[in-house]
């Protein structure tokens, strides 16, 4: 695996990289470079797409507020991590926000907000997910931006999920206790993990998700989490038994 560069500041581009390239910046992202940053023309730094791979790249000013990057040799080959859904009842903006950041940077590919009967933020933003989901990857070295899916409702999703992907139900009525156990007993391949609201999943809801073959309910432990608290635990206990670390 290629060497990380944590030093140079990185920033995700919609282009397509290769070298040789001259890619513009988007006014955002030249007023970001010239007046909060700072970067000198001539500077070096990171760029990444989601599908190129990481580059190094050469900023160029142009006039008072354009800038451009010239593209230089590749830095990383494309990488991808597990197969790893995150599914969730949305929170309300600031614990949303760092949801979605935790959530990418425990390698989530895909994001999933849920509606359930006690879900307490039914408008969601899509534009700010995406943000986070960029903000998350630049910050962390990440090349893959995970997708950030519609709003849909809990039935709804069931209905359509596939057989194929394991659902991790996290359930504080699970019968294992453990949750280190419920999980090496799932077979490796697609997974999700599905979180519910502040208030919890009602009991219709408990046992709609119990009854589909591809669900899997998994205890948390006996602390009361947070829902954002939650994820990071859910997600971290996955990676370490089904994920990649």
């Amino acid at each position: 695996m290629a060497i990380r560069d944590f030093t140079s500041q990185r920033l995700c581009l919609t282009a397509p990289l290769v070298a040789g390239a001259s890619v513009a910046c988007s006014p955002e992202q030249a007023s970001y470079l010239r007046s909060v940053l700072r970067m000198a023309d001539g500077s070096g730094l990171l760029a990444f797409n989601g599908r190129d791979g990481e580059w190094q790249v050469t900023l160029r000013y142009q006039g008072k507020r354009g800038a451009s990057l010239e593209v230089g040799a590749q830095s990383r080959p494309q990488e991808h991590g597990p197969d790893l859904w995150y599914v969730f009842a949305p929170l309300k903006r600031s614990r949303l926000d760092y949801m979605v950041q935790k959530a990418v940077e425990m390698g989530a590919s895909r994001l999933v907000p849920v509606l359930t009967q006690h879900t307490q933020a039914e408008r969601i933003n899509l534009d700010r997910m995406r943000s986070n989901v960029i903000e998350a990857a630049e910050q962390c070295g990440i090349l893959s931006l995970a997708e950030v899916n519609e709003p849909v409702k809990l039935a709804a999703l069931l209905s359509s999920w596939p057989a194929d992907r394991a659902l991790i139900f996290c359930n504080e009525g699970a019968p294992q206790a453990s949750p280190l156990t419920a999980l090496q007993s799932i077979p490796r391949g697609p997974i999700a993990v599905l979180i519910g609201p502040e208030g919890g999943f009602s009991d219709v809801e408990r046992q709609a998700i119990s009854a589909k073959p591809y669900a899997h309910p998994v205890n948390l432990g006996p602390r009361i989490m947070r829902a954002d608290t939650a994820a990071v635990a859910a997600l971290a206990l996955v990676n370490a038994t089904l994920g990649d670390w």
